[in-house]
């Protein structure tokens, strides 16, 4: 999120429809070894029908939103962002020494490992994918402040303009690397959809169809021990209740999907092997508001909005009272994970549903209210779309009670339920009124505020900014703290630029906080055991998340 969260693609991804059995199988037809133990995997996610798109870096890609783009390429190290303050495990790295003001980097790339199609895994290729992100704006969706990029052998050097301390995990195991001798021949890597996919990692594309993407494991040239899962079957279900279906039924056993009354319908059919698992992390959904459109530009506007969102009908209702917990403080932080980073000006201060305060700001600020229409101080009624694509029913349900809530003040909201590819690219690219979405989650609530606040991220309406600011909000005064808080030299110094980057976001509402980002799981130990729990926590349970392969590692046949 990772974020998606990064991103963290396809973070609340649920949608309505039919089911679709894996490669046309019946539930787990012959998934069995002659040992008698499983031997394929069904993932599935509810993005609907997915275009060839097998391109590791475009987060709209079908790699991206099924997830099956870190089974085929792998990250340098590998970071758990359900405990991110802890240290990554080597991965295609063995090790990564950065310098004390973590402006400089020194990676020692892994001997042995290699790329598909047999070459060796080279320090020059990992330096070939961090020029070729420097060089793509598009691809650099982090901004990542790089400097010169160097190797000699395995070892790789990287230096950056600015310190990548509240970065440098999640650049290090969020970035896939690619193989120079085949992407230095790609014309556009912004754009190309790579039908042949070469990474370094266990599996390999056997088939694709815009329902079901099928990887198939190495036969040799792993750098470690291949994974017991002999083949993953990727479905995109046309929905959540289809999503549902098919975990309830047994025909798939990972997922990360809002489940309505999941206890009735998906824990109560097998309770045995059923299981949900949603660790909570620091990163957070709520609305963004497009700060370039009148009256919308107007903080005392967005506070009021905020101020009449009721988040406890939108938890209870939307996210089946467990989905996405509902965020309190004003600061937008989530409960538990950030209360040690809510700023002494803001402890204890909570939203809470205020109509007549709404109102009263509202009146104070030249707006008038006439009936049931508000009109703002030009005399213009005020309007707005709410988008969200149509499948995702909890971010559907949401926006029917935030456009609920806005009619209290005279607010006149529409829902507009878009096609997904349509709604990624609109919001990327400002082309919207308002929208429910979630932000970057990290180790620090650095992440949070960037995704929404970062002036280095701003774009013009019309041109894409994938990595965050969709509600184009321009304040170089948080675009400045975001920067100080990164660079901070000491503890003092960050709590300096967390205030004045909170007091910012509360007062100026860039975007209305509502609840808490999970990176969880709908999972089946019917077939397969080793996931991710509470009692070991080893990585998020998440399918699309860059350390999913780590999950796909660790699982073993339940027969075995």
């Amino acid at each position: 999120m990772q974020r998606r969260k990064l991103f963290a693609v396809a973070l609340a991804g649920v949608l309505a429809g039919g089911g679709l059995a894996a490669c046309g199988d019946s539930p787990n037809a012959n998934n069995k070894s002659a040992s008698g133990g499983a031997t394929f995997l069904t993932v599935g996610m509810p993005n609907g029908p997915q275009t060839e798109n097998h391109n590791p870096f475009l987060t709209t890609s079908a790699g991206a939103s099924l997830g099956y783009r870190w089974a085929i390429y792998e990250p340098l190290m590998m970071w758990n962002p359900v405990k991110p303050a802890e240290e990554s495990k080597p991965w295609l790295a063995t090790k990564a020494e950065w310098t004390p003001d973590f402006k400089k980097v020194t990676i020692t790339v892994r001997d042995g490992a290699t790329w598909s199609d047999g070459k060796p895994v080279t320090g020059d290729d990992v330096a070939y994918t961090f020029n070729l992100i420097k060089k793509n704006e598009a691809l650099n969706l982090a901004a990542t402040p790089y400097g010169e990029i160097t190797n000699s052998g395995n070892t790789v050097t990287v230096t950056f303009t600015s310190s990548m301390f509240v970065y440098k995990d999640k650049w290090l195991g969020q970035t896939p690397m690619v193989p120079k001798h085949l992407w230095e021949s790609v014309s556009d890597p912004t754009k190309d959809p790579v039908k042949s996919p070469v990474g370094s990692g266990p599996y390999t594309l056997k088939s694709f169809t815009p329902q079901t993407t099928t990887l198939s494991v190495r036969t040799s040239g792993y750098w470690q021990d291949l994974p017991q899962v002999k083949e993953l079957r990727y479905t995109s279900y046309t929905d959540n209740n289809a999503q549902t279906t098919a975990l309830a039924d047994g025909s798939n056993e990972w997922s990360f999907v809002f489940i309505p009354n999941y206890k009735s319908v998906f824990l109560d059919k097998d309770p045995a092997h059923y299981k949900v698992w949603a660790p909570p992390v620091l990163g957070i959904h709520g609305v963004y508001i497009n700060t370039t459109k009148k009256p919308f530009d107007d903080p005392k506007l967005r506070q009021a909005m905020g101020m009449v969102i009721n988040r406890e009908d939108i938890f209870n209702q939307a996210e089946a009272g467990y989905f996405h917990p509902q965020i309190t403080s004003v600061t937008g932080l989530p409960q538990p994970a950030g209360d040690a980073f809510i700023t002494e000006q803001y402890k204890g201060k909570n939203a809470t549903v205020d109509v007549a305060g709404a109102k009263a700001l509202l009146e104070s600020a030249g707006y008038k209210l006439n009936g049931t229409t508000l009109n703002d101080p030009s005399g213009k009624p005020v309007k707005l779309t709410l988008t969200d694509p149509s499948g995702w029913s909890d971010y559907q349900t949401s926006l029917e009670i935030v456009k609920s809530n806005l009619a209290e003040i005279g607010i006149q909201a529409t829902v507009d339920k878009a096609n997904q590819d349509a709604w990624f690219r609109n919001v990327e690219e400002g082309n919207f009124d308002a929208t429910f979405r979630w932000t970057n989650g990290g180790s620090t609530p650095w992440d949070i505020y960037q995704t929404v606040m970062d002036g280095s991220l701003l774009k013009p309406i019309g041109t894409a900014s994938p990595g965050g600011n969709f509600g184009r909000f321009n304040s170089p005064e948080a675009t400045k703290a975001l920067k100080d808080y990164a660079n901070a030299s000491d503890d003092a110094a960050r709590t300096a630029a967390l205030t004045t980057i909170q007091k910012i976001f509360v007062e100026q509402a860039p975007m209305i906080p509502v609840g808490a980002d999970n990176v969880g799981m709908a999972y089946s130990t019917k077939n397969w055991v080793g996931w991710p729990d509470d009692t070991n926590p080893y990585g998020a349970g998440q399918p699309t998340q860059a350390n999913a392969l780590d999950v796909i590692l660790h699982l073993k046949p339940a027969n075995s």
